[in-house]
C-alpha cells in the first residue's frame, strides 16, 4: 500500500516541518526563515531536526553563516514544491465544491424526466455558466441502484421511493394518464371503468420502471390484472406502438406533452385517472449536498413551474393548446392543476 511507503512522513506532522525547510532552503538561513514564518528560531531548529530524523539523511550543511542544501536536501526541496502545488490544486478544487459558480453537479434522472430535466439543467447553467454538469438518464430500477451506491450528487425520480434511507422532496406534479390512438373504440367514451380499461391490451414499460410500478399498484388495489401485450423500454417506443394500434398505455401526461403536437393520440377518461404522481428530488440520508446541488434544488423549486409551463407553451404554440389532438376529456389545464 502507498501509506506503508510514506508511513514515517505521516507520523510526525511533516507539513509544518516542510514549511520551515522550504523557507530555510529558499532564504539560506534558518533565522530568516523563522522571521518570515513568525516563529521563534529554536522552533525552526526543532522542526528541521525532526524532519532530518524522519528523512534519515542530512538536509543542510553550514558554511560560515549560510546553510546550503545537501543532495538529499535538493531532492526534498524539489519534492516540497510538488507537494505544495498538489495541495494548492486540491484546495482550488475544494473551493469549487464550496461555491456555486465553479462547482460540479452530477444529476441522475428517471427516463420520463428526460423531457424536462435537460431544459431545467440548461436554465440553471445559463444562470451559473461556470458550473460543470453531467446528466444520467435511467429507468427507475437502475436509478435506485445508482442511488444506493451514491454515484451522483442528486436524483430526480418520477415517484417517491418507499425507503427510509433517503430524503425525498416533491418538485412538480407528474400525473399519469391512459393514452390511446384517436380511433380507439374508447376514445370518445366518458367515465370508463377501470375494469373495462384493464380488459384492453396494454403496452407497459419494462419491470423496474417507476411508471409501471404506480400503474400496477392501482390495478392491484382493485384486484385487477391488466392484459399486457408488450413490454417496451422507452416511452417513445410505447408511443409508436400506440400509433400502430397495438394497444393502450399508461404514461406520464407530459411525457408526450413536451413533443410537437401529436395528431393521433388521445387521453382516455378512465376511472382513477389522472393518477397522482410527482417528480421528486432524492438523495441518501446523511449525504452532505455540495453547494451546487443545493443551489440547483433551490433553483428548481423556484423556477421549475414556470419553466415547465414555458416548455408546454413552446411545444404547442399557445398556453391553452392541448398536448394531444382529437377527442380528449383531459386537457393540459386540467392535468396541470397545482402547477
Amino acid at each position: 500500500m502507498l501509506q506503508s511507503v510514506i508511513r514515517r512522513y505521516l507520523k510526525h506532522g511533516t507539513l509544518p516541518q516542510l514549511r520551515v525547510f522550504e523557507a530555510s532552503a529558499r532564504l539560506g538561513s534558518m533565522t530568516r526563515a523563522a522571521e518570515e514564518l513568525h516563529i521563534a528560531q529554536p522552533t525552526a531548529t526543532v522542526q528541521i531536526r525532526k524532519l532530518t530524523e524522519t528523512v534519515g539523511l542530512r538536509l543542510f550543511e553550514q558554511v560560515g553563516r549560510r546553510v546550503y542544501l545537501t543532495d538529499a536536501g535538493q531532492h526534498l526541496y524539489a519534492g516540497c514544491h510538488e507537494v505544495f502545488r498538489a495541495l494548492s490544486g486540491l484546495d482550488e478544487a475544494l473551493n469549487g465544491m464550496r461555491t456555486i459558480e465553479c462547482g460540479h453537479l452530477r444529476l441522475a434522472v428517471c427516463s420520463t424526466g428526460k423531457y424536462f430535466a435537460p431544459r431545467m439543467l440548461g436554465a440553471f447553467i445559463q444562470r451559473y455558466p461556470g458550473v460543470e454538469t453531467s446528466l444520467q438518464i435511467h429507468n427507475g430500477k437502475t436509478l435506485a441502484e445508482r442511488l444506493s451506491r451514491n454515484e451522483d450528487d442528486l436524483y430526480l425520480f418520477a415517484s417517491p421511493l418507499d425507503r427510509e434511507d433517503v430524503v425525498t422532496q416533491a418538485l412538480l406534479p407528474n400525473p399519469l394518464v391512459v393514452f390511446a390512438r384517436d380511433d380507439h373504440p374508447l376514445a370518445g367514451a366518458r367515465q370508463i371503468s377501470l375494469e373495462r380499461a384493464a380488459a384492453e391490451p396494454f403496452l407497459m414499460r419494462e419491470p423496474g420502471s417507476g411508471t409501471r410500478l404506480l400503474a400496477m399498484k392501482l390495478f392491484e388495489r382493485r384486484g385487477l390484472t391488466p392484459k399486457i401485450r408488450l413490454e417496451l423500454s422507452t416511452d417513445e417506443a410505447i408511443k409508436e406502438a400506440i400509433l400502430a394500434g397495438l394497444g393502450v398505455s399508461i404514461l406520464p401526461r407530459y411525457t408526450l406533452g413536451l413533443d410537437p403536437v401529436l395528431t393521433r393520440l388521445v387521453c382516455l377518461d378512465v376511472e382513477g385517472f389522472p393518477l397522482e404522481s410527482h417528480w421528486h428530488f432524492v438523495y441518501p440520508v446523511g449525504k452532505r449536498l455540495c453547494a451546487t446541488a443545493r443551489a440547483f434544488m433551490d433553483f428548481a423549486r423556484a423556477e421549475a413551474k414556470s419553466l415547465f409551463r414555458d416548455c408546454l407553451r413552446g411545444a404547442h404554440g399557445g398556453e391553452s393548446a392541448p398536448a394531444v389532438a382529437g377527442p380528449q376529456p383531459f386537457m393540459v389545464g386540467e392535468a396541470g392543476r397545482g402547477l
